[in-house]
């Protein structure tokens, strides 16, 4: 299991990037979505769970 925070300091927010067995989670994933779809090809792993801990308007979700 791998877990990356991903932090934007412009907007002090942060998202959370969990693989494990071929499979992916974000974690109060940020309003842009291609770098995600980027780095799931990338690492050849299938988005499967998206998370929100609290609303955000800056989170895709």
């Amino acid at each position: 299991m791998t877990v990356e925070q991903i932090y934007t300091g412009c907007l002090a927010q942060g998202a959370y990037y969990i693989t494990s067995n071929g499979q992916a989670a974000i974690i109060d994933p940020l309003r842009e979505t291609q770098p995600y779809v980027e780095r799931l090809k990338k690492d050849g792993v299938q988005l499967k769970y998206i998370f929100e801990t609290h609303f955000h308007a800056d989170f895709v979700s």
